[in-house]
């Protein structure tokens, strides 16, 4: 235990309502933090004693005077100490659900609040590990994070991905590193029958998103004879599991060379290369292009980046869910199937839902929802916290 005088107190403003704190909620935004000097004074990522506005503890909190989100709960106690083997019992405990529900070690390790790691997420590939720090007080304490990750789960090599959006909003540098071990080239993943080739040192986010995992598996139950369209595809997400599960032909559609490039390579590893190929552009350019042509597919599917990353960008984002919607209904043939994705937070499932349905009339077609599906299992959700509960899938049956 820690002696709780050797860390600095914060305070919540007497107005601010310290219940859902006490509930699970776990952050504390800027306008409900006592700011005095002291507290303004603490360095990005410090410890501290979170105290309600009648001095009662609430838990140990970090501090980011930066952000925000000025103050993030990582325990309910107090006096906790934040050390290797604090992170061990962490990881010890994501790791259990993890062992559970998959039998090969390729999974999302950690998914940051929601594993009780705020700001942390974690990915494995196998002996590969790749660690978001996100925020400053991960960024601080990486070294024991790091220590206590390779004791509980073995890996041999851990590569930092200091990349991202949320970096910024918390003031931390861009960085790329292997921290221990050795990263010869991309890993292959072997997910749905199919094996992705990730590229943990320069792909996007961690290298592969595994959160799509569940919604490969159902496009899969769709593909078996079918002429599939992969649409913002990057490694071949949903191409390559709808080959697996027995579509005639997959086309990858992506504006990055180099991810059509790994989603070549898992084709060909998986054996699919004779029924797969690629298309690069612009999204939207193409499925134009697409419909000039004539061309129809039985299954489309599109997985867009972040159209709504923040509540800003909504309006603008909803804009453009529906355009996806509306060009990519005009490639689906009579009784096919269409599947739309969002991974926008600030975009919650009956906007986005209503934004497709928007989008696949004005394409003129007509549809039934046929499933809604989710991220996967190893990204848990905090239930106080939606923000957690990001991603969404939308499949639907066209009309003849």
């Amino acid at each position: 235990m820690m002696d709780d005088t050797t860390l600095a107190t914060v305070r919540l403003r007497p107005k601010a309502d310290a219940r859902a704190i006490r509930h699970g909620f776990p952050w504390v935004y800027a306008d409900e933090l006592v700011t005095d000097r002291r507290t303004m004074a603490l360095a990005a990522g410090a410890l501290a004693v979170l105290e309600d506005g009648e001095r009662r503890p609430l838990g140990l909190v970090t501090v980011n005077p930066k952000s925000k989100i000025i103050a993030r709960m990582l325990d309910r106690d107090p006096g906790a100490r934040i050390d290797q083997d604090w992170f061990a019992a962490r990881l010890s405990r994501a790791l259990a659900l993890r062992a559970r529900l998959y039998d090969a070690p390729f999974y999302r390790l950690v998914h940051a609040e929601a594993d009780g790691l705020p700001g942390v997420i974690i990915d494995r590939f196998g002996d590969v590990a790749v660690v978001q720090p996100n925020a400053a007080w991960a960024e601080s304490l990486l070294e024991p994070l790091v220590a206590a990750l390779v004791a509980v789960t073995g890996v041999t090599a851990v590569v930092k991905n200091g990349t991202g959006r949320s970096r910024g909003l918390e003031g931390l540098v861009e960085e790329t590193l292997v921290l221990t071990g050795r990263v010869a080239g991309p890993v292959p993943v072997p997910m749905n029958g199919a094996t992705y080739m990730a590229d943990v040192l320069g792909g996007q986010k961690t290298g592969l998103f595994f959160d799509q995992r569940d919604n490969h598996r159902f496009g899969a139950r769709l593909a078996d004879g079918a002429r599939v369209l992969d649409v913002f595809s990057h490694v071949g997400g949903f191409a390559l599991a709808a080959l697996a599960g027995g579509a005639r032909s997959a086309l990858s559609v992506d504006a990055s060379t180099a991810a059509l490039e790994l989603a070549a390579r898992g084709a060909s590893a998986s054996g699919f290369s004779e029924r797969f190929s690629v298309r690069k552009g612009d999204a939207f350019a193409v499925m134009e292009v697409m419909a000039e042509e004539g061309a129809q597919f039985d299954l489309v599917i599109c997985d867009p980046p972040a159209f709504a990353p923040s509540k800003l960008a909504l309006e603008a984002g909803l804009r453009a869910y529906e355009r996806v919607a509306k060009l990519a209904a005009r490639l689906v043939a009579p009784g096919g199937y269409l599947g739309l994705c969002s991974c926008s937070h600030a975009a919650d499932l009956s906007q986005f839902r209503n934004a497709s349905a928007r989008g696949i009339g004005r394409g003129g077609r007509r549809g039934q929802l046929i499933h809604t599906g989710f991220a996967g299992p190893d990204h848990p959700m905090l239930p106080q916290l939606a923000e957690s509960g990001y991603l969404k899938a939308l499949f639907f049956r066209l009309d003849g």
